[in-house]
């Protein structure tokens, strides 16, 4: 089997076994905590319905109500600044889920945005994160040649250390910001952070979504519209090396078969010609990645 087919199966493999594993230590983490908040919540509602004697149908209007309103408290939802901040949403594919078009209209522009947006913002993405490593690497250079060091190539290592250290820093000062703005803890800002520029998006927490922050804070939302922007394209760079490696190895790998497979077929046609005493009939030609020959050059025996 190719290596490269090993390779394959081997992520596939490790994929599952980490969901798995994923799978058990969220249980053994949250399942309890989930239990007793459960509990803990069927209990006050009891304890309302109880004490203001209201019906489980009323309670679940009021439920309903105190749902609905929740979004409301960042501000009108669709106006223009609202609605960037969805639209940023949707083309970045984090998808907090905080607002959701309720028209027809609505859900098929969303649909047709993302047809076209989601495309758009990856190759937006892609190609700042190319020019960030491009940038890293003359910088790296740089600094090598005034370190005087002997070879002053920004190797991938090296590249991979900058756009990491890069990462973490605009994670660091993010979550600074968000921590002062949206009066959370530091941990819970660099959480929100991190789900938000891998474009996880659960949306337990999100920005701009409580003292009318949409209408009355435009500086904010300025600045959480441009964390997201610059932050994804922060990440974009670090998974492009990522990436650009695993394909690399893949290429090399490939390389490396169809040279072997060459050296096989040479040292085939001389085993004969030494062992015959005459040249055999063989075929020579450049191997495809896809194990065909593209030139067959039929040699005589004579």
């Amino acid at each position: 089997m190719k290596k490269q087919n090993v390779r394959t199966l081997s992520l596939i493999v490790c994929t599952f076994t980490y969901l798995l594993v994923g799978a058990a230590v969220f249980d053994a983490l949250e399942s309890d905590t989930e239990k007793r908040r459960w509990e803990a919540l069927q209990d006050i509602e009891n304890m309302v319905i109880k004490k203001y004697n209201i019906s489980e149908d009323d309670f679940r209007v009021m439920e309903t109500v105190v749902l609905k309103t929740e979004p409301h408290k960042a501000g009108q939802q669709w106006k223009f600044a609202g609605a960037f901040y969805y639209a940023t949403t949707v083309l970045t594919t984090i998808g907090y889920g905080h607002s959701t078009p309720n028209t027809i209209g609505g859900k098929l522009f969303t649909m047709c945005y993302a047809i076209v947006g989601i495309p758009l913002g990856l190759v937006m993405f892609q190609s700042i994160g190319e020019r960030l490593n491009k940038f890293s690497s003359v910088v790296i250079r740089n600094v090598k040649r005034m370190l005087r060091c002997k070879d002053i190539e920004a190797s991938e290592i090296n590249l991979i250390c900058v756009v990491t250290t890069l990462s973490s820093l605009t994670i660091a000062g993010g979550a600074a910001a968000f921590s002062r703005y949206e009066g959370w803890s530091y941990f819970d800002s660099v959480y929100y952070c991190f789900i938000t520029l891998t474009t996880i998006g659960f949306g337990d927490m999100v920005a701009l979504q409580k003292d009318n922050a949409l209408d009355d804070k435009p500086e904010y939302v300025a600045f959480a519209l441009i964390f997201i922007l610059f932050g994804l394209a922060i990440v974009a760079a670090s998974l492009n090396l990522l990436v650009l490696r695993f394909v690399t190895m893949n290429t090399e790998d490939e390389r490396r078969d169809e040279a072997e497979a060459l050296q096989v077929g040479s040292l085939h046609c001389g085993g004969a010609h030494s062992v015959l005493g005459y040249k055999p009939l063989c075929w020579r030609g450049r191997l495809h990645a896809g194990g065909t020959a593209s030139i067959l050059e039929m040699t005589p025996p004579f």
